[in-house]
């Protein structure tokens, strides 16, 4: 009898072993990984001609899929190109350049050109808190699309946690909740023309080597093409939300002044008064000094996934209070 029971005990794990082999193997062979390749006529050199030993830098990749539907015309691989080099010019006076890696085109599984980025926040936001230390307690969650689509998509290399993925898309949704009426909380989803998914809001849960992922979904309205890649790069290198001087952030601001900010602005300014924004760049993981040899010697990697609050940024964070969304009698 205690033989037939140590047979069927044997008989069940290797049955449990092999299910979660061919669960793996199914689930792996669902996501296939596009096929890319570079844009001769995208000159990566020239782009790089102004590059400095020496001088803080991030590597940023570029992926333009090429079968997108013939009637999306708001990314264009030019838009991109152009407003990529406007973040040069909005990132120079902080000290930070940007690296080129290079920019490719490929054929995307079109179930991937729309995508809904998180999932449902089960969580509101009730004021006890503010949006980093709310987001830290109730992070955010990527789809099982998501982490498809970036699987497909990112090319597996050395450093991938550590470069700038520039990913066009048709179109990616944003859900958040909001207050309806009275004590009442309601779901919405945002149309983005850019998403950063920034560690200050997925701590933990993104996975480490697409961490740098940003979708680029509309570059087509002049009041924010050139500055859309500099300002999503800010949420992802300076790690902070829709902030600037004395706003503190929500999920949408409108000022003029700062690039972390909807409006015309491109200031990113340091100390206190400015939120820290150059400092917290400055220590960004995706960050390196390179020698007149090549050699890249990376910014200290996070402590705490990433979030607002993360050792490495020290005393170069905000303290700030929470805003009741609601009346407090309720």
């Amino acid at each position: 009898m205690k033989n037939l029971i140590r047979l069927s005990v044997v008989v069940l794990v290797l049955f449990s072993a092999c299910l979660e082999k061919n669960t793996k193997t199914n689930n792996e062979a669902t996501v296939d990984r596009v096929e890319w390749t570079e844009v001769d006529s995208i000159d990566v050199e020239a782009f790089n001609s102004d590059l400095e030993p020496g001088k803080l830098t991030m590597d940023v990749g570029v992926y333009f899929p090429s079968n997108f539907d013939d009637s999306f015309e708001k990314v264009t691989l030019n838009r991109m190109m152009e407003s990529l080099e406007a973040a040069k010019e909005i990132y120079e006076p902080t000290g930070v350049q940007i690296n080129l890696l290079w920019v490719k085109t490929g054929e995307l599984d079109p179930k991937y050109f729309s995508i809904q980025a998180n999932e449902v926040p089960g969580i509101p936001n009730t004021g006890y808190t503010n949006l980093y230390e709310h987001s830290y307690r109730n992070p955010a969650k990527l789809t099982e699309e998501t982490k498809e689509a970036f699987e497909s998509i990112i090319e597996p290399a050395p450093n991938n946690d550590r470069t700038i993925y520039l990913v066009a898309l048709q179109d990616v949704f944003y859900p958040f909740l909001t207050v309806s009426e009275g004590r009442n909380w309601m779901m919405k989803t945002v149309r983005t023309g850019g998403l950063s998914f920034p560690t200050y809001s997925y701590p933990g849960t993104i996975p480490k080597e697409h961490r740098g992922v940003i979708t680029i979904t509309n570059l087509d309205r002049p009041d924010r093409f050139r500055r859309t890649i500099a300002h999503e790069i800010g949420h992802k290198a300076i790690n902070v939300s829709h902030e600037y001087k004395d706003i503190s952030p929500q999920h949408e601001v409108y000022a003029e002044g700062g690039l972390m900010v909807y409006g015309q602005g491109e200031e990113i300014l340091p100390g206190e008064e400015g939120r820290w924004h150059v400092e917290r760049l400055q220590l960004s993981p995706f960050l390196y000094l390179m020698d007149e040899k090549g050699t890249k010697d990376w910014n200290p990697d996070y402590e705490e996934n990433g979030h607002y609050y993360d050792p490495i940024y020290g005393e170069y964070v905000i303290h700030f209070e929470g805003v009741p969304p609601i009346d407090e009698d309720w």
